[in-house]
């Protein structure tokens, strides 16, 4: 190890000097380094006083089978271009979680293009990532708006709405107060409230324009949070309004909640294009907690024996028992009766492997098809998808 380089916590100088490093390495403005400075903890590598690497990191749980797991969320990574090489990053990211996880944290979860390296470290992606665009033509003839009425702004009620529904999903965060405001200011949304008459927000919807120079300008939808298919229709009929000045509508990254809704209600199949972004990688920190602090399905009660493969090649055996929506793991001698990698066991935790098929074709072991399908089931009440892009 460099025992030249030293990682500490950045105070205001050298919070600093973290945001023109990381400027320099992004090739571009990276906002949240100051914006979140009052929220983050904020970790930077010196060598001889300077700063060569940074990152920050916030505690905010995730929603896993309807309960918030505290996770250590990592954003604005970077290394400076001259000291990239030699492992930095991988020093960084642990250093990163430590005090995340000093102060509860039994998850990990980031975005980075570099995934190779967090797969190293134990890291995995649960879910693809697509950013899809449609015409607003298309939306316009294909959905409609029912009985409706719309709204601007954001208002408690809406955010209300947003933390019912949230828990639905694995992986999404209980978001802090701090959190959408500040998205707000970041990308210059606006905010659209649908509701039935008579009744609170039924879904909402934060977007913003981008100006293109040949072609006049598009819609980039941030949050899309539907209560029901009526909402969700009304709100992309809404979307489609927009046609006689913006051709076309991007959910951007992750908006856009994974069910076919978009496609099967668009006449053509060629009127959406989906692009893949870097994925949402997830690691278990702490999986004995992390099994305690997630909700499981009040009908399963089950006792099985499974084996997590560590990176060394030895497997740990467990006991995972499950009941009345509560679940424990406990050290077992007992042979395993399915074997999972570590990273097998992130996918499996956030509900990603939606079949016992698609487990086996991942490369689960499993000694009987029933062990292996009644693992799966405990985690598939709930689909994967982190609607916030950190």
């Amino acid at each position: 190890m460099d025992n030249s380089l030293h990682v500490v916590p950045a105070d205001d100088a050298l919070l600093h000097e973290y945001d023109a490093l990381a400027t320099r390495s992004y090739g571009r403005r990276a906002d949240d380094v100051t914006q979140l400075a009052g929220h983050a903890d904020i970790r930077v590598a010196l060598r001889r006083g300077r700063v060569i690497a940074g990152g920050l990191g916030m505690l905010i749980p995730q929603h896993f089978g309807g309960q918030p797991v505290p996770s250590a969320c990592l954003g604005s990574g970077c290394v400076a271009p001259e000291e990239r090489g030699d492992r930095l990053t991988v020093r960084m990211l642990a250093e990163r979680i430590r005090p995340l996880q000093e102060q509860g944290a039994t998850l990990a979860t980031l975005w980075t293009a570099s995934n190779g390296y967090a797969r190293r470290m134990g890291w995995e992606a649960p879910t693809p990532v697509f950013s899809w665009s449609v015409t607003t033509d298309a939306l316009k003839r294909d959905f409609t708006p029912g009985n409706f009425e719309i709204e601007h702004g954001l208002t408690p009620a809406a955010e209300e709405l947003q933390r019912r529904l949230a828990p639905q999903w694995n992986g999404t965060l209980l978001r802090p107060p701090w959190w959408t405001p500040h998205k707000q200011n970041q990308h210059n949304l606006t905010t659209y409230r649908f509701s039935r008459p008579g009744h609170g927000p039924a879904g909402y919807l934060l977007l913003t324009t981008h100006q293109h120079d040949r072609h006049g300008a598009r819609l980039a939808v941030h949050d899309f949070w539907p209560a029901d298919n009526d909402a969700a229709s009304a709100m992309l009929a809404f979307l489609g309004r927009h046609n006689s000045r913006i051709a076309t509508v991007t959910f951007h990254r992750t908006s856009l909640p994974p069910h076919p809704l978009l496609l099967h209600g668009l006449h053509r199949y060629g009127n959406a294009t989906a692009e893949a972004w870097h994925p949402w990688m997830l690691r278990i920190l702490d999986l004995p907690q992390a099994i305690r602090q997630r909700g499981w399905p009040a009908d399963l009660d089950t006792t099985l024996p499974i084996g997590i493969e560590q990176e060394n090649g030895s497997t740990h055996r467990y006991v995972l028992q499950i009941s009345n929506g509560t679940a424990e793991l406990q050290p077992t001698t007992l042979d395993s009766r399915v074997r999972l990698t570590r990273r097998q066991a992130t996918v499996w935790y956030a509900g990603g492997y939606r079949s016992a098929t698609a487990a086996r074709m991942a490369g689960v072991h499993a000694t009987d098809q029933q062990s292996l399908t009644t693992l799966i089931r405990s985690t598939t009440d709930h689909e994967p998808w982190l609607a916030e892009h950190f």
